[in-house]
């Protein structure tokens, strides 16, 4: 699974024009099971998704079609990572890393 972390390279104001297409993209993801949590980064300076377990070069071609990314408005920084723990409160994420 994949932590990425989504700096803004650009002026908020310039981002906030393009985040009802970037939430678009975020539900697309969401709804194929791609991505597990996102949100704001604080303060608001980006973005962070923790995805399900996939092939690198798959991530790389979801996250290229991030209207952000299309508009050269921020930098991403995947970071793997194996979950080997998690709280029993996120039983639907244990279930997600088991598949």
């Amino acid at each position: 699974m994949y932590i990425v972390l989504i700096d803004y390279t650009a002026p908020v104001e310039e981002v906030d024009y393009h985040l009802a297409d970037h939430s678009k993209w975020l539900d697309r993801h969401f709804r194929s099971g791609e991505f597990l949590t996102a949100g704001r980064r604080t303060p608001h300076s980006g973005c962070v998704i923790i995805t399900r377990p996939m092939a690198r070069v798959k991530l790389e071609a979801v996250l290229a079609s991030d209207p952000l990314r299309e508009h050269h408005l921020a930098h991403y920084e995947i970071v793997e990572f194996g979950a080997t723990r998690t709280a029993p409160e996120l039983r639907l994420v244990n279930e997600a890393l088991a598949v």
